[in-house]
């Protein structure tokens, strides 16, 4: 699979790779950032750690001094209280502007280890080696960094380029069906946003993709960040068509938050592409029979189409502390027909309720 380029403000920036394993791992290093560092620190999860950390560790033990910094698993390590003991760790250890951070691991490992190194020191490189589907389709391309504050998702971040992202597609084989199911949320989320061909495509090879089908892994995280890819870089920050990623998005993360993290964002992101389906069919755009094959796709990948225990109003009242408010109306991204979406910013709140109890199964 052909490796990407990922443009920033017209110029090269970084570059994709797509691999079955880590052997070429310190080749593909020292080929694409060309680079020579006094420190590297491998920033990784206690569930990662486990799985890949020695051998990454091994690979740039080579000819660097190579550290390591591991912290517990999970969205509630994805705070400013982690962030310091990183910058106290590198700290101790004298890192410096001429030293690598290497995130090693799913999605809060990645944005969390691209905070720390867009504010340490006012900036020092890193590069991503993602882990989890979730991570590999979405969270790893793009620039976007950021830890949550006090659980309201993503609050404090920074646009910060890596180095590289490597992809060890081969990782993924290690998923339990849960990671695997959130990571879905975000590769359906792709299709119905920019290309109803690869919407066809995920229904028609969902047993290879069920079953970790290599090649099949290989197309859809490649297609999927061609399609990411493509429009952060018409878009790197978010002032017009990078908010289409966000579809789902904003009842999906107040969902998130009131659930206490029970479900992982790309589940809570599927409910709110949900919502938003209902929404899109109410301005005229999907058909019911449409919203319904979002629906059936989204549980033929196990991903939950309904939600128990919380309440409609919560939720909208969460979602107004979203950063995605655009004064006092929230950008909400639909969808004009599948494949192709928009931001709409007049929804009422009743619009928002009617929408979000199609997701409850206990409304009250």
């Amino acid at each position: 699979m052909k490796d990407l380029i990922i443009n920033y403000e017209n110029e090269p920036c970084y570059e994709i790779c797509f691999r079955p394993d880590f052997k070429d791992l310190y080749t593909v290093f020292e080929k694409k950032v060309n680079h020579s560092y006094d420190k590297i620190c491998i920033v990784t999860d206690s569930n990662v750690a486990k799985l890949y950390l020695d051998d990454v560790k091994s690979i740039f033990n080579i000819s660097n001094e190579v550290y390591s910094f591991v912290f517990d698993s999970g969205e509630e390590s994805k705070n400013l209280n982690t962030v310091s003991l990183l910058y106290e760790h590198l700290i101790i250890n004298k890192f410096t502007r001429n030293s690598l951070l290497i995130a090693l691991g799913g999605g809060v490992v990645g944005d969390l280890t691209g905070f720390a190194a867009a504010t340490f020191l006012r900036g020092i490189d890193f590069i991503q080696i993602p882990t989890t589907l979730l991570s590999q389709v979405d969270s790893s391309v793009g620039g976007k960094t950021g830890v949550d504050f006090n659980q309201y998702k993503n609050m404090v971040g920074a646009f910060y380029m890596p180095k590289l992202v490597y992809m060890n597609i081969g990782t993924l084989a290690s998923l339990d069906d849960n990671n695997f199911a959130c990571g879905m949320g975000e590769v359906i989320k792709s299709a119905l946003i920019a290309d109803n061909d690869f919407f066809l495509w995920l229904k028609e090879n969902h047993e290879s993709i069920i079953n970790k089908s290599f090649d099949s892994l290989e197309y859809m995280v490649n297609k999927c960040c061609q399609i990411k890819g493509h429009i952060v870089e018409i878009d790197p920050k978010e002032k017009g068509i990078r908010a289409y990623l966000n579809f789902g998005h904003t009842i999906g993360h107040a969902i998130e938050k009131l659930s206490n993290f029970s479900l992982g964002h790309g589940q809570c992101v599927g409910l709110g592409m949900i919502s938003a389906a209902y929404l899109s069919n109410k301005l005229g755009y999907l058909s019911a029979a449409e919203v319904n094959d979002i629906i059936m796709m989204l549980q033929s990948y196990s991903i939950p189409t309904t939600i128990a225990g919380l309440n409609s109003h919560d939720i909208l009242a969460a979602t107004k502390s979203d950063k995605k408010m655009n004064g006092s109306k929230i950008k909400f991204t639909i969808i004009k027909s599948l494949g192709e979406a928009n931001s709409y910013l007049d929804f009422t709140d009743d619009d928002l309720i009617w929408s979000i109890e199609k997701v409850l199964n206990d409304v009250n």
